[in-house]
């Protein structure tokens, strides 16, 4: 049965991959193959929505597919009524630090809040109006005041960490939003969202006599994710990817840091410390296994994340925290460019823009030169593939096989940093149903 693509994921997916970037929308119309990766991914949502916690490290090679898998992960995770948070890992966005990057990573992290109806980010006063909507249904069911049942309601929150100046100004957002103060809604959400750097300033408007510094970014997520649970949402997922940049400081104890808070949240879902919360971390083999700067220079992460002995000549666990992606292989390139194909004609078999016969033979062409670079780190290969389909569209009576000797392709290795850059060829990826998903295996990583 044909299936009509909707012209804005069309037009929004081709111009996402002409420019090299992953696409947000229309994802699911590129994926093949990797079920049983996407199924633990939904197997992992689905965990978290239960009550239960997640950590995993999706590990591979530059051009393996680590954004693209990430990317469908926070899809996942949005059809399970999750709240995700997502930011990329920078010289001045890290877990741990003493000048501010800490503080800036969670600031990034609030500010991309995002749920299945907000997509784009920005979700954080809808939560809390959710919140409210909800404080109210239940003050009005139980003949209350509704600043009682706030405050009856955020003792789950006050009970951690840093949690009651985080409950304070919730409440200092209510009493705004009941009073129409847009002053004292915007220093909430300005608070919430990590962005003061002055206690005076923040006491000033809202009362409270600490802020979000560097020392509290992991305590300040958990709480968060408590306020994402009375909000009605079954939980919050934390996907980080770039996580190469910690393995690239310089300075051995700021690596260490960074790695003891990593180790923090690992044993938090290893021994079931957190309810409704999620990691999804995205990193390099070097930034997993090298014994000198990577997670395995920290022998207690070591320990954590070391795989299964048995999962050896072919044989894979996904049960553990390390998911490990490989490259794409030339027949998963074949499908990928069937299914962009498909998406230029927007779902239609009958206007397909090249015939069968045109895949096979781009992909000798693509091969002749770059070599297995052209389905081991396709991004310039889904360019190309996708700029001659533009040419044939605005020049009828163009012919393919004409066009394709002039078609330039180059390898996307980068000569150095190779890891520092979006990764593109994680379209290995097949999005199962839920009938489909596998019985529950009793996986020791999730509690």
């Amino acid at each position: 049965m044909t299936t009509t693509i909707p012209v804005k994921e069309r037009d929004a997916a081709l111009q996402a991959l002409r420019a090299g970037v992953v696409p947000r929308l229309g994802i699911r119309h590129v994926q093949v193959g990797r079920a049983r990766e996407v199924q633990q991914t939904v197997l992992d949502m689905t965990r978290i929505a239960e009550g239960g916690s997640a950590v995993r490290f999706v590990i591979g090679e530059y051009g393996s597919g680590k954004t693209f898998f990430l990317t469908l992960a926070r899809n996942v995770a949005a059809e399970k009524k999750l709240v995700v948070m997502n930011a990329d890992l920078s010289p001045e966005r890290r877990l741990h630090a003493s000048g501010g990057q800490a503080r800036t990573l969670c600031a990034e992290l609030v500010l991309s809040m995002s749920t299945r109806t907000k997509p784009d980010g920005g979700a954080l006063a809808s939560v809390l109006e959710r919140f409210l909507g909800e404080v109210r249904k239940l003050a009005a069911a139980e003949g209350r005041d509704p600043g009682a049942v706030i405050r009856d309601r955020l003792e789950t929150v006050r009970e951690g960490v840093a949690g009651f100046d985080f409950a304070e100004v919730v409440v200092r957002y209510w009493q705004g939003f009941e009073e129409g103060n847009e002053t004292i809604k915007t220093a909430a959400l300005r608070w919430l969202r990590a962005e003061y750097s002055l206690k005076s300033e923040a006491r000033e408007v809202l009362g409270v006599r600490a802020i979000i510094d560097d020392a509290g970014v992991y305590d300040h997520l958990k709480a968060i994710s408590r306020l994402v649970r009375l909000a009605g949402y079954d939980g919050t997922l934390v996907v980080l990817d770039e996580m190469v940049n910690l393995y690239k400081l310089v300075n051995s104890q700021a690596r260490t840091s960074n790695y003891e808070q990593v180790l923090r949240i690992v044993n938090d879902v290893l021994q079931g410390n957190v309810e409704r919360l999620g990691f999804y971390f995205g990193g390099t083999p070097e930034f997993l296994m090298d014994t000198r700067r990577g997670l395995f220079s920290y022998e207690a992460l070591r320990s954590r994340l070391a795989e299964n002995s048995f999962a050896r000549n072919g044989l894979v666990d996904l049960s553990g925290p390390v998911i490990r992606l490989q490259s794409l292989t030339p027949d998963e390139m074949q499908v990928l460019l069937e299914r962009l194909r498909l998406l230029w004609a927007g779902g239609d078999p009958q206007r397909l823009p090249v015939s069968d016969e045109a895949l096979p033979a781009f992909l000798r062409h693509c091969s002749k030169k770059i070599g297995d670079d052209y389905f081991r780190t396709p991004r310039n290969t889904i360019r190309a593939f996708l700029d001659l389909l533009a040419i044939l569209a605005q020049n009828p009576g163009s012919d393919w096989a004409t066009l394709l000797g002039s078609v330039e392709v180059v390898s996307d290795r980068p000569l150095s940093q190779p890891d520092v850059e979006d990764d593109f060829s994680a379209f290995a990826i097949a999005k199962p149903e839920i009938s489909e998903l596998p019985a529950d295996d009793g996986l020791a990583t999730y509690h």
